[in-house]
């Protein structure tokens, strides 16, 4: 089948409805869905947690969960309907043979105790028929093809002896170790540093050209979409509520959810100031749905929204939505402020008047580290996993650390917490040092004035405690309340901080979403009035709705309490919104520093300027530039090489910087870098 657009159609989806049964009742989590899938392009598929993005595409190769099944609709290919499909047997003829899929993490998608090189093998062997050396032949090709060196070495090696980004790319070479016409990417580069992230992007793009593939992505990233997207369909509550092409999405979007999607967006918002956020939660799917399923969500939502469900407008021939705002009957409603002016990341960023800590002649440092130093391991294993870093935070401050994986961010906050020991240097908390061996007292004082938000909330509660008991665990162990009554009121004021509901305190983990799990381990943190709260990743896994929540609940926080945060992450569109202090670190070293305007305006350091142009920018110009790409990988921290640890991946390496350490020298007020380039000496 031809389309407009003169592409031909090769998956086509009509009405499809999944249903799941759930203790006896039915969740209906894809809603009368239908979609076209065009030969050789890129699809985005965007939306919260629980829209359907990934239950909607894993129909399609048969890898719905025992309790779903399609109920409804037909998803074509080949001219087979799919939605008929019932055995395993018929399922193998598609899965991984014509249409395959990367999952989000590659830990869980390989097996642990193979071998790399046997996974592979094992895809080419069942999809392929080949067997023996040529299949193993065939294994070691495809790694080189995906970018791994010393593919005939690594062909024997296991999942834990890779990197995050080379275990990627080897989940990318068994779904196209087959050539299949279609690869689905089920948020394939979320837990990725930008580095990695643009080479795992610029790998998929270059493979698409060779094999002549049909890509899919399902993301939350609007960055990753600006840049690989030919269209975007956006979901909610299980069905596509907006679809377009890339541009028309982005500078011409139509319904109120993708106004919210994009509003939420880091990257349009005005520092200092909060990010708009989208009210309330999505709708149960076990009950029917009356009129617009985003109505009760939308401020400005019409009437008919709560009594009618609105049909598909065309708002040019590749363009549709599905809102009554597009009927010639309903009232002229204006398209958002950030939606209209969507910018540039690279253009100046809107500031209000912001206060910067840092900034003022009476600031107090309540943070000071000094030439600290971390060691890991014993032997010929010894590493220094944080080499002689200083720096102060003071009262009120946001202070962030950058890096890709293994520079040490992570390490200084848990040695910051006392959980990490140290192996020299000094950690001053209010003037007073608190690494190595302090008295009891001063430790007790630490626990309660320095505490810690982990990057997997599900992982960091206890999943058999109730709210309840994760959020008073603290209060309990250092006896901060006079009785029971006092105890639940105070557990009850930390859930309402956060913005939940004191009711909250009865029920388990798993009975929340991502974002209410986050706020819970806020309201842990919070429940022993700490001064000081490093906050390790806290929105890397987070939709971007649900990112601006808890980016603008720890604003107000910093606001109401006067706290210190030190931020740990690899999105610099968060750290260039909220933070006044940026470091830059590198294999275990500060390699820049400066104020977060300054950094982003004026980065000196080769490594900086690299992980600036990686970040992933919500506008379309920015495809045109191709993907910033760093050469190589982190080297290893054992047994570093003489000169500049980034001397090995820097397109400006000269003689001396193989040979010398580059000296930390400040080169204008409060900006300091470590560069031979860049001090001359």
């Amino acid at each position: 089948m031809e389309t407009a657009n003169n592409r031909k159609t090769i998956l086509s989806a009509k009405d499809v409805e999944i249903q799941f049964s759930l203790r006896g009742d039915h969740l209906t989590a894809i809603r009368g869905c239908s979609l076209d899938l065009y030969e050789g392009e890129t699809l985005a598929i965007v939306g919260e947690s629980g829209s359907g993005k990934s239950v909607f595409t894993k129909s399609f190769l048969g890898m719905l969960d025992r309790n779903g099944a399609v109920t409804g609709g037909s998803i074509l290919f080949e001219g087979n309907d799919l939605a008929q499909y019932k055995t395993e047997k018929q399922w193998r003829t598609i899965r991984g043979k014509k249409i395959s899929m990367v999952m989000q993490d590659p830990m869980t998608s390989l097996n642990p105790l193979k071998r790399i090189g046997t996974q592979i093998q094992e895809s080419i062997e069942l999809h392929q028929g080949l067997s023996g050396a040529e299949a193993k032949a065939e294994a070691i090709r495809m790694l080189d093809v995906v970018g791994i060196p010393d593919p005939e070495q690594r062909y024997y090696q296991y999942p834990h002896e890779f990197s995050g980004g080379m275990r990627q790319r080897v989940v990318i070479a068994i779904a196209v170790a087959c050539h299949p016409q279609i690869l689905i990417c089920d948020e394939p580069t979320t837990a990725l540093d930008v580095t990695i992230q643009a080479q795992i992007l610029d790998l998929i793009r270059r493979l698409q050209r060779e094999l002549g593939m049909t890509i899919i992505y399902i993301t939350h990233d609007l960055g990753v979409v600006a840049n690989v997207a030919d269209r975007v369909a956006v979901m909610y509550a299980g069905q596509i509520v907006e679809i377009g092409m890339a541009e028309e999405i982005f500078h011409d979007a139509w319904h109120p959810y993708t106004w919210a999607l994009l509003s939420a967006l880091p990257q349009l918002g005005v520092k200092g100031e909060k990010l708009p956020t989208i009210d309330g939660t999505p709708p149960n799917l076990f009950n029917k749905i009356v009129g617009d399923a985003f109505a009760p969500r939308n401020r400005h939502a019409l009437n008919i929204d709560f009594k009618k469900e609105p049909p598909f407008f065309d708002v040019s021939p590749t363009h549709k939505a599905k809102t009554w705002y597009l009927d010639p009957r309903a009232p002229k409603i204006e398209q958002p402020a950030a939606v209209k002016n969507a910018v540039s990341m690279n253009a100046p960023q809107t500031s209000a008047a912001v206060h910067h800590p840092h900034e003022d002649p009476d600031r107090e440092a309540l943070i000071q580290v000094r030439d600290l130093q971390v060691t890991f391991g014993t032997g010929r294993k010894k590493f220094v996993a944080v080499d002689h870093v200083n720096f102060e935070i003071y009262r009120g401050e946001t202070f962030s650390l950058v890096g890709e994986s293994g520079s040490g961010k992570t390490t200084i906050g848990r040695a910051i917490t006392r959980i990490n020991p140290t192996t020299a240097g000094e950690i001053l908390y209010k003037g007073r040092r608190i690494n190595g061996k302090i008295p009891k007292s001063l430790d007790l004082e630490v626990i309660k004035g320095c505490q810690m938000i982990f990057q997997d909330p599900l992982a960091s509660l206890n999943e058999r405690a109730k709210v309840d008991y994760i959020v008073s665990e603290g209060i309990i162990n250092h006896h901060l309340y006079k009785d029971e009554a006092d105890r639940e009121e105070k557990v009850q004021q930390a859930l309402r901080e956060v913005g939940l509901l004191p009711e909250f305190a009865s029920r388990f983990p798993h009975e929340f979403s991502g974002g209410q799990r986050q706020r819970i381990g806020i309201a842990r943190a919070l429940s022993l009035q700490p001064r000081f709260i490093v906050c390790d990743e806290p929105v890397s896994a987070l939709d971007m709705s649900i990112q601006a929540q808890i980016l603008n609940l720890l604003m107000d926080l910093q606001d109401e309490l006067n706290l210190s945060y030190m931020f740990v992450t690899h999105d610099l569109s968060v750290v260039k919104h909220i933070s006044d202090q940026i470091m830059v670190m590198y294999l275990g070293t500060c390699i820049e520093f400066a104020s977060s305007d300054e950094l982003f305006q004026k980065p000196l350091h080769p490594y900086t300027k690299a992980l600036l142009a990686a970040i992933p920018e919500p506008d379309l110009e920015s495809r045109k530039k191709g993907f910033q790409l760093i050469r190589g990988e982190v080297s290893s921290p054992i047994d570093p090489k003489p000169g500049c640890r980034f001397a090995g991946r820097c397109e400006h390496c000269m003689a001396q910087c193989l040979e010398k350490t580059p000296e930390y020298v400040e080169t204008e007020p409060g900006h300091f870098v470590a560069c031979h380039l860049v001090n001359g000496r």
